[in-house]
């Protein structure tokens, strides 16, 4: 039974060892989710399709051209012609090839301004996929910054557990030989307890953050990710803050769908003038032991004009109409939230840089109260009260100036994706 315990204890620890741990820096892992992520290639293959339909349209302009060719079996067909045939012939076959080629000349420009179209709804989707590769660098970004968060409570949380539980051994002590009340025990293994349960909800915000990495990632199921924070850091202080130029994926992805409704309304237009195609064809055609026709060769002109769209087509040309009015004002709505995000996202940077210097100095003062707290409850100056509110503010200032931190690399990014440009401050050569 105890060589079995301890073949489990060993199998679990070398199945613990083996977990995979990967460290990585913000552009790693960006470079990863853009490029190999489902929602990646998701987009990839959404502007693939928009490519190709934008292809297939610019073939309607090439000439079409058709082959066909039948035989038919015949049987008792009577012969009726003016041309001296005899009475006496049997016809049992007809064998007919024929070739047709036809080019459209002009439709309203309706082929021209469905090409455009169609080339703009691809810009636009080329954008779409840009704009879908930012946003998730964006949540690559905040998910990093929630793990560096997690992962500096953990640490921090199992200082405290450490020093609370020492803290409570010595209170232990001092109520067993009379030196102390047992309330003031009681209020040290409350504060342990507390930090304890700190301690657990940080480990546990850290294994669902993974989880969400490893899933964005394509990373197997319990992975460990560390976070490279200094190649961060050296990534951050590379790259440069940019300023909003109007020219941020999702704008200019509107702004091509905005061309192609325009385009729309030309389309719709289109259908109040005919259509002029030129044909040409040959044929040539066997009946058997009766006549044979070949280089039978024709050209001409066809023309063709939908009289009911005189009617008809007043309400196709006001949908056009309403629809590019309609993406109009998306362009307009959304510029106009760009550049409320953008004011809001420096504001939010400039916000979180003072504040982590005043958390830093924090951390000194929050130290310096500690020390003197302690000498004073050491002198019997200071009550126990006074010992643990010290220690909780001494921790608390650790946690903010950590947080601020990670809060600082976040908005310094958040800006970045607001600009158009979280990508591109990362990974320069990207497009």
């Amino acid at each position: 039974m105890k060589f079995k315990f301890l073949f489990v204890l060993v199998l679990f620890a070398s199945f613990t060892y083996a977990q995979d741990t990967k460290t990585l820096s913000l552009k790693q892992a960006i470079e990863i989710v853009t490029q190999q992520s489902d929602e990646a290639l998701l987009a990839a293959q959404k502007e693939t399709t928009a490519k190709l339909e934008w292809e297939s349209m610019k073939n309607n302009q090439y000439p079409g051209f058709k082959l066909s060719g039948q035989y038919m079996q015949l049987t008792n067909a009577n012969i009726s012609s003016p041309l001296n045939v005899g009475s006496g012939v049997k016809v049992s076959s007809l064998m007919i090839g024929q070739a047709n080629a036809n080019m459209p000349v002009f439709n309203g420009f309706k082929l021209k301004n469905s090409i455009a179209a169609s080339k703009s709804l691809y810009d636009a989707q080329k954008w779409d996929t840009q704009h879908a590769k930012e946003e998730l660098a964006l949540e690559v970004v905040e998910l990093f910054a929630d793990l560096y968060k997690a992962n500096e409570m953990v640490t921090l949380f199992q200082e405290n557990v450490k020093s609370a539980h020492q803290r409570s051994t010595d209170f232990t002590a001092m109520v067993d030989n009379g030196l102390m009340a047992r309330n003031d025990l009681l209020k040290a293994q409350l504060q342990e307890s507390n930090v304890q349960l700190s301690l657990d909800n940080a480990i546990k915000n850290v294994n669902i953050i993974t989880f969400r990495l490893n899933e964005l990632l394509n990373y197997p199921k319990g992975t460990k990710i560390k976070i490279d924070i200094d190649t961060i850091k050296r990534e951050m202080a590379a790259s440069e803050l940019q300023q909003f130029d109007g020219s941020r994926s999702d704008l200019l992805a509107l702004q091509s769908r905005e061309i192609a409704a325009q385009k729309g309304i030309q389309i719709a237009k289109a259908n109040y003038y005919p259509s002029l195609t030129l044909i040409g064809g040959y044929i040539a055609f066997d009946l058997k032991d009766v006549m044979t026709v070949t280089n039978a060769m024709n050209f001409g002109v066809g023309i063709s004009y939908d009289v009911a769209s005189i009617f008809k087509n007043k309400k196709e040309v006001q949908l056009a109409r309403s629809k590019a009015e309609t993406a109009q004002k998306a362009v307009k709505i959304l510029n106009e939230k760009i550049e409320t995000e953008t004011l809001e996202a420096q504001e939010n940077y400039a916000l979180s840089r003072k504040q982590n210097q005043v958390y830093a100095l924090g951390v000194d003062q929050a130290n310096e109260n500690y020390r003197i707290v302690k000498d004073k409850y050491d002198n019997s100056l200071a009550n126990t009260n006074d010992l643990l509110e010290a220690d909780v503010q001494q921790l608390q200032s650790k946690i903010n100036f950590a947080l601020s931190q990670a809060d600082v690399a976040l908005k310094y990014y958040q800006l970045q994706y607001a600009t158009g440009k979280l990508i591109q401050s990362l990974t320069p050569n990207s497009k």
